[in-house]
């Protein structure tokens, strides 16, 4: 069986955001990089379906993006993921995500991948359009939003969260690509050992060129922060006359108490 996991390195979402000079993204300097959370979830439940059926099972992860990509591939190779796969991109952040979809699916489409796993969505971009965009583009069949999944014979069998917290049962026949969330499992912390030993593991490097063919179909046109709102007041001193003063500023300054 042969699995394929596709992950983003994202921003730590604790970094200071700035907009770039392009003013279309963020500026990247002084960024701390990590993987995108809802594809830790996807990476641990294709490691568990990878040991869950052993020898005979081959499972990929790929990345698309600049150098420091790398190191999320690492990642998830010290995690379990067998290979990894690099398609390289300095301007991957420019991409829409019909573009992102369409070089994943010209990788895979001759790899005769059984299962494919993403996160639901990045933490940047936050789209949750690449996942569909490739099982559409592969054919294959697809369930989002995974927080339960189990695997039999060919058959997945698939927990999705729907609105108002209502779950739904799914059941997938492979070729199949599933998304996943919050939820689903635990990722597991690489260990010591296995990080050594993903250092030994194949990176396939691809230039981002020999896959993508598509023109976007979204542009992004500015991208700022939200305006600055008014500053608000803060009291300081014994309650009662906090009291008094939050009254006077209420009666003066709005209509609730009038």
């Amino acid at each position: 069986m042969k699995i394929l996991v596709c992950i983003k390195q994202v921003p730590d979402m604790e970094s200071r955001f700035k907009p770039a000079a392009s003013g279309v993204w963020y500026d990247e300097s002084d960024l701390a990089w990590r993987m995108n959370e809802y594809d830790e979830y996807a990476v641990e439940q294709a490691v568990q379906l990878r040991e869950q059926l052993g020898e005979g099972c081959e499972l990929t992860v790929l990345s698309i993006g600049p150098d420091r990509v790398g190191e999320a591939i690492k990642k998830a190779l010290a995690m379990g993921c067998d290979r990894g796969v690099h398609v390289q991109d300095d301007a991957a952040a420019t991409k829409d995500p019909w573009q992102i979809a369409a070089i994943i699916a010209a990788y895979a489409k001759d790899q005769g991948y059984d299962l494919i796993f993403t996160g639901m969505q990045s933490q940047d971009r936050g789209s949750a359009q690449v996942g569909v965009t490739v099982a559409e583009d592969l054919g294959y069949a697809c369930a989002t939003t995974l927080v339960g999944f189990a695997y039999d014979n060919g058959t997945v069998t698939a927990k999705r969260e729907l609105e108002g917290g209502i779950k739904g049962v799914v059941k997938l026949t492979t070729p199949a690509l599933v998304t996943c969330q919050l939820g689903l499992n635990v990722p597991r912390y690489p260990t010591l050992p296995n990080i050594m030993k993903a250092k030994k593991k194949e990176i396939q490097a691809i230039a981002v060129a020999e896959l993508l063919k598509e023109e976007p179909l979204a542009a992004t046109v500015s991208f700022h922060p939200p305006a600055k709102k008014g500053g608000g007041i803060v009291l300081e001193g014994e309650v009662g006359a906090l009291v008094d003063q939050l009254m006077g500023i209420l009666k003066e300054k709005t209509t609730v108490l009038r």
